[in-house]
């Protein structure tokens, strides 16, 4: 029973329809066409970061832009967790990102979607060290928020003959 049970997995795993998403690295047809994406300028601070992280991970076009990327951004400090003299004791930051993928020469959108995520921030007595406390969680969820864009982004390049 023991040795069956591998074997009946291994079996079950051989139908298996995952594949890679970038198979052959960095010459692959996905990273290709990540690298003909323009990203247009996305206003304010988190805009900065955002932007910063989506040409880090996707490089800046090599050859000929097919695409343009425009993301709008909202982001947000909520505080909750009142004490009984009304002061603030945690915050959470909101980071939501609407973003498109346009055809460089007809102007189509042919992606529309959304990407977000929030941090908590505890507040403490140094002001200065709230304010450092949500500068990281910012930097960090401009981390997150590009990387699912360029996850969504590389899904449809994988998926449409066209965009690649």
């Amino acid at each position: 029973m023991r040795r069956a049970l591998p074997l009946l997995a291994a079996a079950l795993l051989t139908g298996c329809t995952l594949q890679p998403l970038y198979p052959g690295g960095s010459r692959s047809q996905v990273s290709q066409a990540l690298r003909s994406i323009s990203v247009a300028p996305i206003p304010g601070r988190a805009g900065y970061h955002v932007r910063g992280a989506l040409v880090d991970r996707m490089g800046e076009p090599s050859g000929p832009v097919r695409y343009r990327l425009e993301v709008e951004l909202d982001d947000r400090i909520t505080g909750f967790g009142i004490r009984l003299d009304d002061a603030v004791t945690r915050e959470r930051r909101t980071l939501r990102a609407r973003y498109r993928l346009v055809e460089a020469q007809r102007g189509t959108v042919v992606l529309d979607a959304t990407a977000g995520s929030d941090a908590g921030i505890d507040v403490v007595g140094s002001e200065y060290a709230t304010v450092a406390a949500e500068q990281t969680a910012l930097e960090r969820l401009s981390i997150e928020v590009a990387e699912q864009i360029i996850s969504r982004v590389a899904l449809y390049a994988s998926r449409t003959p066209a965009a690649r």
